[in-house]
């Protein structure tokens, strides 16, 4: 049976197809995922492999060296990226380093509202985060009730890829546990939505109290139902 939505067919039947005329040269990328949890993976390796280049990515972190949004930059198709942590890829240190690669740092939090506003359709808040920093370095600040603020602008991208565990035909989402972390804020971002999931259902076999993303954010989906899921850092406790 197709997946269709108002006569709008989500499903494609892999992570190339997906892609296939919504990605280009030179676009804004807003990707979930938190470390290597929840991560797109095989979206990412489908866009690595579109060839497509000059990219912006919006991504709380890189990935790691040959994993995530890692495999991006070892074939230099991100020209920037739009960040908070990028502590565990060494690729994205030499380059940024050299000046390879731009680079957007952003407090945790405030890239997590940015992004929401961009979904929002909110232009611009203010926060205390940052302010007196070289967070806040040439952005407009004001005084609210004795403390001072920092104006963050919205962030807003041409293509959000998501990954999610379980999804309807109509890309209704449900996430699981952690692997929640940044994926519906870059969903609802995007101007176009793709997301990744490892199940499928028909539409109604998800209780609508258990969506976590409502599918009008959703565009297409494309099932992966066995990712990797590397784990970044294995730490275990002597025998």
């Amino acid at each position: 049976m197709a997946a269709t939505q108002n006569g709008k067919n989500k499903l494609f039947p892999s992570a190339k197809a997906a892609l296939e005329g919504i990605v280009a040269d030179g676009q804004t990328l807003a990707v979930g995922g938190f470390g290597l949890c929840g991560i797109p993976e095989a979206l990412i390796g489908a866009l690595r492999e579109s060839g497509v280049k000059g990219l912006t990515a919006i991504s709380n972190n890189a990935g790691v060296d040959g994993f995530g949004l890692g495999l991006l930059l070892e074939t230099r198709q991100i020209r920037k990226m739009i960040s908070s942590y990028v502590g565990e890829n060494k690729e994205f240190e030499r380059q940024f380093l050299s000046g390879e690669l731009e680079l957007e740092f952003n407090p945790q939090g405030t890239l997590a509202e940015r992004l929401r506003a961009g979904g929002a359709g909110i232009p611009a808040f203010f926060t205390r985060t940052g302010y007196g920093t070289v967070v806040a370095e040439g952005k407009e600040t004001r005084e609210f009730d004795g403390h001072h603020y920092v104006m963050e602008t919205a962030l807003k991208a041409d293509v959000s890829l998501v990954k999610a565990w379980k999804a309807d035909k109509a890309g209704n989402l449900v996430f699981r546990k952690t692997a929640r972390n940044f994926n519906p804020a870059c969903a609802m971002a995007g101007a176009i939505c793709v997301a990744e999931v490892e199940e499928l259902v028909e539409v109604g076999q998800i209780d609508p109290d258990h969506v976590h993303l409502p599918g009008i954010y959703v565009d297409r989906i494309v099932v992966n139902a066995t990712p990797e899921k590397r784990i970044e850092q294995r730490t275990v406790r002597a025998g």
